[in-house]
Parts: C-alpha cells; structure tokens; sequence
C-alpha cells in the first residue's frame, strides 16, 4: 500500500478534503500536525502531532525520529507546511520541490527581488526594517503604495496607503498584526510597494518537470483597490482574451523556472493591466480554503485527489468540461464573535448555486481583513456561462443574514 505523510495544520480547511482523497485512492496516512507541544504530551499525542511547521529544519528532525517505516510522498496541505514538506522530501529523497525554491515564494520581499533579477513585471519596492525608515522614506515614495508583512498569506497584513500620513499610520498597524501572527517579525521588517492597478487573477497550477500544466485561471470580479485587499469570488474560466491568458500562464513559467520549482502545485496571484501581467505571488502549494472544491467537475475528481495522485507517481486524466464554476469566499462584515446565519435554505434553493459551507463556528471571535485570517464560510456555484456563474453567487450571498455580536472582551480592553 502507498504511503503519503500529510503535513496538516490544525487550523486548516483543507485537512478533511486531503484525507478523504487518500481514502478514496487507497492510501495510508500518515498525518503530522501543529498541536501545542506544550499540551501535546499531556494530551499522549505523539511527537510527529505537535510540531512547529515554522521552524523546519527542527521539526523534520522530531518527524524523521518518529516517523517509522518510509513514505512514498510527502504533502503540505496548506501554505504553513510548504517549506518543511520540501525539508522532509530532500532528506526523505523524494520528488518534489527543493526547499531553496520554496523559501523566495513564502516570502514578500525574496519574491519582489526574484521578479526584479529576472527581468519581469516588478513594481518599485522598499524593505522597512523599522518605523524610523518609514518615516525617513515616507516623502520619497509616489503614492499610492501597498504596505505588507512579509510572510502572512489570504491578504492579512496587507493595506493601502495614499499619502505619507496614512503610510506611517499603516506601517504600525501591519506591524502589529505580523508581530501577533509571526514569530520572527522583528527581524523580517515590513515591505512597502508601488500599488498596481488593474484586474486582479489567479492561477491554479501543476508543474511536471519543470513544464507548467494549466489546471484553471480564475477572475477575480471585484475589484480590489483597497485600502484592504480581501478576496471574495473566483470564476472559471476566465473572460480574459486568448492572447492574456497565454501571457499569464508564460509569465508563471518564467517565475518557477527562476526560483528552481519543477513540481507539483503551483498557485499564482497576478494583476493585468495595459502594461502586461504583474505577478503577485506564487505559492508552492494548491488553492486555499476550500476553494478548491469549485474545480471538481473540471478535474474529473477533487484538486485533493489531483495532487496525491501527481504526488504517487499515479494516473491522471482530465476530462473536457465547458461549464462554468464560481466559489465566493464569504466574507468578515465585521469584527466581534459569530453567533448564527439565517436565509441558508432560501441561498441554497438560488438557481446555479451547488453547495454553501458556514465554516464559523457559534461563539468563533472574528475579524475582517487586514487582521482577519479566515473567512464566514463557502458559497459555490456552477452555471452555463461565468457571468451565470458569478451571478448565482452573488444572489445566494444577498440572502444571508448574519448574527455577529460585539466582543466586549476586546472592547474592554481596547477602552484600558
């Protein structure tokens, strides 16, 4: 029997989808998790179920000491797990990604600089170790500009400033949010970039010896101009013309071929305007969320599915599909604790629309984007046409009512 180690962090969506694959094809588990290594013990976890995925090198250590008879794949679910899996499969001597090329696409600033050595689309960009060079560079800069943390993903930590007041402003704020949410965000700094008009798109990828396999191209309807950058629809496939999205998915190729990633996942995140393809990120690793459970019906199986059998070495085929897909990422209205939803039977009776998933939880706290690292839940549609598509979820979403209530723990501590 096929073996595959899982990389699945606690708080994933993705754990049960990636799970369920490996039932269907026949594979033995073994899973690797981030429980508190403090509790872990008293809870008789194992080791190989409490380790820290941000420190790599030391955690495939206490993986490798426990980890028993070999495995014939290792899979990171999601984006927290991508560069130990790469630590894991090079000392496992596994295909797959080497964990120098993995590290430039976890990272803001290595991504901008490896765009920027090789000649691509690169906007003009700055690394602010501090708030005193923020200050210092504030009257140099052309607004508008984007401030980011480096590491954080799903656009948190990630916020538009116009003018040399509202820059400073926003450079505390992403400081504090990427010091709650990183480890090491004293030495990483922030980066401060020229802000990048145009539509915004998303590429779901496999790479095969290097060569990149389109799986999807996404649009991404709503435009995102700020101040917060907080996703909401993807549409497949996308409305661009024949000649862009060839330039996108050329554009990708190039990136991989220059950080070193020859296979498996890719997820790419671009703009397009009159002045070509700008990429955003790449991400050695799938579609989060459970956004990939729009591509089920183009796959001719789950994405999950998809990448153990890419990962096994097993067969893949992929059937010809003309319908349209769209899933919304339901998105944080505003901050405080989630108590329940009304209209969902009604959302899920709309013409095109084929499942909704409420991922909060009763009593969850909850916050939308730049500081919110999840989303209220899943809408998914499936029509003749994007627009149909698109269309369908957008009536589902106008039908939903949630029940969010304030969070006086917060707002007593904010008032201290």
């Amino acid at each position: 029997m096929l073996r595959v180690l899982l990389l699945l962090p606690i708080a994933s969506y993705r754990n049960q989808d990636f799970l369920d694959a490996a039932h269907k094809l026949g594979v033995e588990v073994v899973s690797a998790a981030d429980h508190c290594p403090q509790f872990a013990p008293q809870r008789g976890l194992s080791p190989i179920l409490s380790l820290h995925f941000d420190q790599p090198e030391t955690a495939a250590a206490q993986v490798l000491a426990s980890l028993g008879r070999r495995v014939d794949a290792v899979l990171a679910v999601d984006d927290a797990g991508v560069e130990l899996a790469a630590v894991l499969r090079e000392k496992l001597g596994l295909p797959g990604n080497a964990p120098e090329a993995v590290r430039p696409t976890r990272d803001k600033l290595a991504f901008r600089q490896l765009l920027q050595q090789n000649g691509l689309n690169c906007p003009a960009f700055h690394h602010l170790a501090g708030a005193s060079e923020a200050r210092a560079l504030a009257a140099q800069l052309h607004y508008p500009v984007v401030v980011k943390a480096r590491r954080l993903s799903a656009s948190r930590g990630v916020i538009r400033a116009d003018d040399a007041q509202d820059l400073l402003q926003q450079v505390r704020r992403v400081s504090r949010i990427q010091s709650g949410a990183d480890r090491d965000a004293g030495a990483l700094g922030l980066i401060v970039e020229s802000f990048i008009p145009g539509s915004e798109h998303a590429l779901e990828g496999l790479l095969e010896n290097g060569q990149l396999r389109v799986l999807a191209l996404f649009d991404k309807p709503d435009p995102l101009d700020g101040p917060y950058f907080e996703e909401s629809i993807y549409v497949t496939p996308s409305r661009l013309s024949s000649e862009l999205q060839t330039a996108i998915a050329d554009s990708v190729q190039r990136v991989c071929a220059a950080a070193g990633l020859s296979h498996g996942a890719i997820h790419a995140e671009m703009r397009v305007n009159d002045t070509g393809v700008w990429l955003l990120e790449i991400a050695a690793r799938s579609i989060g969320g459970l956004c990939g459970r729009m591509l089920r019906w183009r796959l001719g199986m789950t994405l999950e599915e998809l990448i153990l059998r890419h990962a096994l070495g097993l067969p893949i085929t992929q059937p010809e599909h003309s319908d349209a897909s769209g899933v919304m990422m339901i998105p944080v209205p505003r901050r405080g604790i989630y108590q329940s939803v009304m209209g969902l039977e009604a959302a899920r009776e709309v013409p095109h629309i084929e499942d909704i998933r409420i991922t909060t939880v009763p009593g969850q706290r909850i916050a939308p984007a730049p500081e919110g690292a999840s989303y209220l839940g899943f809408i998914f549609s499936r029509a003749a046409t994007p627009a149909a598509a698109e269309a369908a979820l957008r009536s589902a979403h106008a039908k939903l009512v949630f029940d969010i209530q304030p969070d006086l723990a917060l707002a007593k501590s904010t008032a201290r």
